[in-house]
């Protein structure tokens, strides 16, 4: 009798055939920023003015962790710094013109990938796998939260 997959096993097996369609390519092959600091770049642009404990609270890494990532993205013009009214010693981020292109040229990637792999789907089918991806999304986030 042939084995039945357990749902996990096909969730990680669908998760490798995504790989294998490059869906985890790096957008900006072109260029020396890494994933994690493209990461770190893609949160700052979308938070502009926040300052490193922000930053590390909302990724769930540690400020000096940040703050490593941070000096890199600054040499590379990719962000700035500038002094935090309200606390002398702190400093608020916000991406330079450099680093705004490069963050849309990443998110233009990767909805061009998504709009490819939603192809497949009908506008329904679409509309219910996201749904779907949100809430089981949404249940591990909260199991996560309460461990």
């Amino acid at each position: 009798m042939p084995h039945t997959p357990s749902p996990e096993d096909r969730l990680v097996n669908l998760f490798d055939r995504l790989r294998k369609l490059a869906f985890n390519q790096h957008p900006l092959e072109d260029s020396t920023v890494t994933m994690p600091q493209l990461t770190l770049l893609d949160w700052i642009a979308a938070s502009p003015g926040c300052g490193i404990q922000d930053i590390a609270a909302g990724l769930g890494l540690s400020a000096p962790t940040i703050s490593v990532g941070v000096r890199r993205l600054e040499k590379a013009e990719l962000l700035e710094r500038q002094p935090d009214p309200q606390d002398g010693r702190a400093v608020r981020l916000s991406t330079t013109v450099k680093g705004q292109t490069l963050c849309e040229r990443a998110r233009t990637f990767r909805r061009d990938k998504m709009q490819r792999l939603l192809r497949g789907l009908t506008a329904e089918e679409g509309a219910a796998l996201l749904a779907l991806l949100d809430r089981a999304i949404r249940a591990a986030e909260q199991g996560a939260a309460s461990e």
